[in-house]
Order: structure tokens, then sequence, then C-alpha cells
């Protein structure tokens, strides 16, 4: 996400950092550059004109430290005015309501709605520990209660069961009665979206929203439709009491359109961002983090929060005592490298996080793909444990049969060992324990350029 206007911004302040003090004709020249990078990122207009104008006030004023670089100073001015844009904090959902708190969830027909829901249900789960129960009253589109009810069986989460011959007035009410009687906390209502806004939607949306009194009316808009997302938010919210948006396929929007347009256009905070298809794939939406995402900076507090959910602990903590008595590294510790990957979000997530990846040549990013780690994972699995823990008994017929066993060639699997012994010789110095509190910390993600990623920044697989 904002691959294009992080390339385009971190052009425009390294033009900044020759010049000797910030002056109104070199800021003019910067902030030309930013509102182009801002209008092919499909910023609203309005949003565009009121960012620079705050940008241009501050920059020239007495705010800039004299401790900074010309280009530092108006990064740090930037950086502040993108967190005001999007909302300055994070907002929490407000659960404080008598059980259960009612959640509607509203949008257009394929922005992600009922996926969301089982994001969001599955979120709630966690760690707040909240008991969910979930409902469709979308009666129009077919399979819709089909797939939420299958959403709700695979997260763990109570699921109302509705029909397509019940009203959605008369559907909501007994789920409502159901999830009292079953002293739920938090009951999650999809509804009825469709491809365009119309009266008889608004209507309907309208008459739940009266029934159910929800404490929250999330509005689910999809991230690649750029500031229209923004316009579509603003027409519901004038005929619906929104409290919040959700921005989904994220990770899908190179641009960022959405989330820099949505809070400035409806005056409501963007909650969760959607970076993925599967079911933990479901960030609160934190401005100041975002900003710095966009600016090249990285966000190693969320990297760390995700981490923290999704790293098994106990493996990590192993690996790391192993890696600290300096046994050796073999191609099963490699294998479970790969997959606390897969469970972070895969590299791209990762390096999105990462400080400083803004910085890597662009071959360098796009030689990187998940593919490229599940093929190594599969050449890994064709070995036999024996192979795995010493592959220097890889003989030429070993290598035929597992490339046969992987669907791989020769050469991917010589890559793939030259990788490992790289990533030995690297554990190797790393015993004495430094590398295993990095692994403990980040579940054994391992360091930007010091051999997390296999062959490092740089050295990336090729595949």
């Amino acid at each position: 996400m904002f691959d294009s206007l992080t390339d385009r911004l971190s052009s425009t302040f390294r033009q900044l950092t020759g010049k000797a003090v910030l002056t109104e004709n070199n800021i003019q020249d910067a902030l030309r550059e930013v509102r182009r990078a801002l209008l092919e990122a499909d910023v609203a207009l309005p949003v565009i004109k009121d960012f620079i104008d705050r940008v241009s006030q501050r920059a020239v004023g007495q705010e800039v430290a004299k401790s900074l670089s010309p280009g530092q100073a108006f990064i740090k001015v930037v950086q502040a005015e993108l967190v005001v844009i999007m909302g300055t904090a994070n907002a929490e959902l407000n659960l404080r309501a008598v059980p259960p708190a009612v959640i509607l969830m509203a949008g257009l027909q394929g922005a992600g709605k009922t996926t969301t829901v089982g994001k969001l249900a599955r979120y709630l789960k966690g760690a707040p520990k909240k008991s969910v129960m979930v409902v469709s009253a979308d009666v129009y589109r077919p399979a819709a209660i089909q797939q939420l009810q299958t959403l709700a069986s695979d997260i763990g989460v109570e699921f109302f069961a509705s029909d397509n011959a019940q009203t959605p007035d008369a559907i909501v009410r007994a789920a409502m009665a159901e999830a009292k009687r079953k002293f739920v906390d938090v009951l999650i209502v999809d509804t009825a979206g469709r491809l365009a806004i119309d009266a008889a939607m608004m209507e309907e949306i309208s008459r739940l929203h009266e029934l159910l009194n929800p404490v929250e009316t999330l509005f689910v808009v999809d991230a690649m439709t750029g500031q229209d997302a923004a316009n579509t938010a603003k027409a519901f919210n004038d005929a619906l009491p929104l409290t919040g948006v959700i921005l989904t396929k994220a990770d899908g929007d190179a641009r960022g359109g959405a989330a820099l347009s949505v809070r400035h256009i409806t005056g409501k905070p963007i909650k969760f961002i959607g970076m993925g298809e599967k079911s933990d794939a479901l960030e609160p939406f934190y401005p100041d983090r975002i900003a710095s995402r966009i600016l090249g900076m990285g966000d190693m507090l969320s990297l760390i929060e995700e981490a923290e959910r999704k790293v098994d602990k106990e493996k990590a903590a192993r690996f790391a005592q192993k890696i600290k008595k300096g046994k050796g590294f073999d191609l099963e510790d490699f294998k479970e490298q790969l997959k606390q990957m897969q469970n972070m979000g895969g590299v791209a997530s990762i390096m999105d996080k990462m400080p400083g990846m803004g910085a890597l040549p662009a071959h360098a990013a796009k030689n990187v793909d998940d593919s490229q780690f599940r093929r190594m994972e599969a050449i890994i699995n064709s070995m036999t444990m024996r192979e795995r823990i010493n592959p220097d008994i890889l003989n030429g017929s070993r290598k035929r049969r597992i490339t046969l066993g992987s669907g791989t060639q020769i050469q991917d699997l010589n890559r793939l060992l030259k990788q490992h012994k790289q990533m030995q010789k690297l554990m190797k110095k790393m015993k004495g324990g430094g590398m295993a509190n990095l692994m403990r910390g980040l579940g054994g993600m391992g360091r930007p350029g010091g051999g997390g990623f296999p062959g490092g920044p740089g050295g990336f697989p090729r595949f």
C-alpha cells in the first residue's frame, strides 16, 4: 500500500537535502511535487488543497527546529499533517453498552462486507476476548447467509441462522432476542449491499438502525476505489449516523487515496484496515503509523504487535535457545522461519513495515514474493528428515528425486542450499545471544540485511 506515493514523496524530500535552509521558494517547489504525488494517489481535491495549505504555513513558520536539516524539517511537517488528515489517533470501538453491544455493518456490494464481518468477529474474539454472534440480514444476494455461516464456523463464533424467506426486520429482531438469551457480548449484523446507492437500500438500513440502536455503525468500503470511497462514505453518512469506516483490500491499493480522504470528507474515523484475504488480516487503523509507512519510515510497532499475535512463541523460543547454544541451523529450522514469515502476512507485509525498506532498489523489492518462499518450502518438504538435518549428503540422484517431487529445477535447489549456507554462517556468528534476543522479540523473523530474509536485501532468491 502507498507504494507510488512513498516513491514520489521520497524523491521530493531528497531534492531538499542539499538546501541550506527552508525558504518560501524551495518549499513551493517541494509542495508542487507533493501535490502531484497526492493527485496521482487519487486523493480528493479538497483534501489536497487543505493539506498543502497547512504544510505551507507550518514549513515556513517558526516550527522548524534549527537542529534539523531542511529535508528532515519538511518531512517532520508533512508527517504531522498526514496524521491530522487521517485522524490523529486510533479510534477504538465503543462497546460500552448493556450486552449485547450491536455493530451494524453497511456498504456497497462487492466491498467485502461479509468477509469483514468475519474478520471483525475474529478480532473481537481475540485480544478483547468478547463472545460474538453474527447474523446476516442480506436476503437478496444468493448464498450471502451461507457465506457468513461458513465464516462463523471457521473462526468459532456463534451464528444466528436466518432465511431468505424472512424480512430483514424479522431477522434482526430474532437475532437480538437470541443474543440476549445467550448473554452474548457483541452482535454483528451484516446488511444487504447494492451495486449503487439507492433510496430503497437507505430506507431499509435506516429502519434496521432504528430497530437495533447499535453502538457502532461501520461503513465498509473498498480502498481501491480511491477518492470515490470517501464520496460514497459521505453519501451513507448523510443518510445514516455512521460511527466509523473500515477500509478493505488496502493491500491491493498502491495509491492510498481512500485512506487519506475518508476522514477529511466524512468527519468519521477509519477504525480498521483490511490487509489481506485471511480472517486475521484486519488491523486497527493508527494514523501516525500509516503516516510513517507513507514516508518510508516503516511501522515497527505494528510489526511487533503482529509478531506477538501470530508467531508461535514456544517454537521461536526453542529456536532462539538452539542458536544461542551454537547448535546447527538445519533446513528444518529454515522451513520453520519461512512459515513464521508467512504467518505474519508474508514478505511484502513485513517489508512494508520495516524501516528503510523504501530505500531498497526497486528491482530488489520486486524480486521478493511469497510464491518464491512457498517454492523453497516445497523443496524442503520433498526431502527426508535425514536430508533436512544434514544437507551435505545430497548427491545427484537425491537432488533429482527432490526436484521431481517439488516440481522445481536443480538450479532452484542449489540456490536454496547456498542461501541456507549463508544463514548457517550468520547463525554461528550470532550464537552469543544477540540474534537470539531479537528472534524472541520478533518471533524469529530476523533483521534487514542480516539474513532474516534468505539472502538479505539485495540477495533475494530469484526463482
